[in-house]
């Protein structure tokens, strides 16, 4: 069978397999989990990679990770790692189907939490799914191997535990065999069966940071018999906001502060505040000057009302780097899948995703699939289109993604494992 016959299988496959998709992702969203807490997900996964005989399926990697292995019937040295997600968010789940997550995890660290996909990690795990069982099915025809690479913890665990991307790397999940190219994509609010690509830093480079201000605890009544916190907060709160003018405006960054934690209570001036946040840089060689600037701030502006500040810097994550021979190798697959004219450039993003951590020491892509009613601008931007459901970014609680569009990622994960064992997706000069 040629190539051209084989995408034509590849993609008869795929629309015959993208019912049983839908209902997984449905399964999926209605039955969401935390970091670290992927158990079901994790169980369904495995069950449905052994139905399908594959030659192996490992479980219980860094956590709740799987990875199942097919071999090909046919002689190859290259292995192709595809690549899903997890995990769900503490975010409440408004998007508005019948099929919308109720769940609370009440013994989740700093819980009880609502939990819902509102990052779209249900899409991604159900697509690779419909992909495992389309290349099961001509598995004989594969020249190579392909790793079904399903992660958990890609937002990040809890920060006493270990897990994500980097943990499975530890646990040596992909020593053997050991993969030649990675891929993974992630839904965003596109038009719906977009492909958005872009040549250098796609994610950007992130850690979260933790501050904790440290005073003297006393009464309300009496505020000079201790020492407040309190304004050093505030400070520290209002000076981040000027940390971006030290830094090139020509690369952005942002530090953000997310949650607050305060002890004590209306009428007493508590000893401890704590501040989570996270810091966002483009250029992974910005991340160090912007952590030395924001431990300076918070340590001076505590001292300033002498208190005094430690900071940390935890679960460090690369940026997403699409090098341009990966992505020349990859445009034609990406074009014969949703069409030339689908296939589009993107800017980078100061968000983050640990697939990172496999792009960097395999080679790769990763890429974003357009999955909400929109058309792009005269900019290339992407804006609402007249009744539809307009666009909603990821994290937000009324984040959606239409089933329709996942049969896509479906064929995306199928023709770039197939291109990439035959020989086609590969960077010049690589052979």
């Amino acid at each position: 069978m040629d190539g051209e016959a084989m995408h034509d299988e590849l993609d008869r496959r795929s629309a015959g397999v993208a019912d049983q998709v839908v209902a997984w992702r449905r399964h999926l969203h209605r039955h969401p989990e935390l970091s670290n807490r992927e158990v079901n997900t994790a169980r369904l996964v495995a069950d449905q990679l052994r139905a399908l005989d594959l030659d192996e399926v490992r479980t219980g990697i860094a956590g709740h990770g799987v990875v199942g292995v097919l071999r090909g019937g046919v002689p190859g040295e290259r292995v192709v790692a595809l690549r899903a997600d997890m995990d769900a968010l503490p975010v409440r789940d408004l998007c508005g189907t019948d099929f919308a997550a109720e769940v609370v995890d009440a013994d989740y660290p700093g819980g009880p939490f609502p939990v819902s996909h509102a990052c779209g990690h249900d899409c991604h795990t159900a697509a690779l799914l419909g992909a495992a069982t389309v290349l099961a099915g001509v598995r004989d025809r594969l020249p190579g191997t392909v790793l079904l690479v399903f992660q958990p913890a890609e937002e990040g665990p809890p920060v006493t535990e270990e897990g994500g991307a980097r943990a499975m790397v530890a646990a040596g999940a992909f020593a053997d065999p050991v993969p030649t190219m990675a891929f993974g994509l992630h839904v965003t609010p596109h038009p719906k069966g977009y492909v958005g690509y872009r040549v250098g830093n796609q994610y950007g480079a992130s850690t979260l940071v933790r501050i904790v201000v440290t005073g003297e605890q006393t009464h309300g009544s009496t505020p000079w018999q201790g020492i407040d916190p309190m304004p050093a907060v505030g400070a520290v709160l209002t000076g981040i906001g000027q940390l971006y003018r030290q830094v090139s405006a020509f690369d952005p960054v942002t530090v953000s502060i997310g949650h607050v934690e305060d002890v004590g209570r209306f009428n007493i001036v508590g000893q401890t505040v704590t501040l989570w946040g996270t810091v966002r840089c483009v250029e992974e060689s910005d991340m160090a000057s912007v952590q030395r600037r924001l431990t300076t701030l918070a340590e001076h502006s505590a001292a300033a009302y002498g208190a005094t500040a430690s900071v940390e810097y935890l679960q460090s994550v690369p940026p997403v780097h699409n090098s341009g021979p990966w992505v020349e190798a990859g445009l034609p697959t990406f074009r014969r899948v949703v069409g030339e004219e689908r296939v589009v450039e993107t800017g980078g993003t100061l968000g983050y995703d640990d697939v990172s951590e496999f792009v960097s020491r395999f080679g790769g892509l990763y890429v974003m699939l357009g999955v909400q009613d929109a058309a792009l601008d005269a900019a290339g931007r992407p804006v609402p289109v007249p009744g539809g459901r307009g666009l909603v970014t990821n994290h937000n609680p009324r984040f959606y993604a239409d089933d329709d569009t996942l049969v896509t990622g479906v064929r995306l994960h199928a023709h770039v494992a197939y291109d990439h064992l035959a020989g086609t997706l590969v960077p010049r000069g690589a052979g």
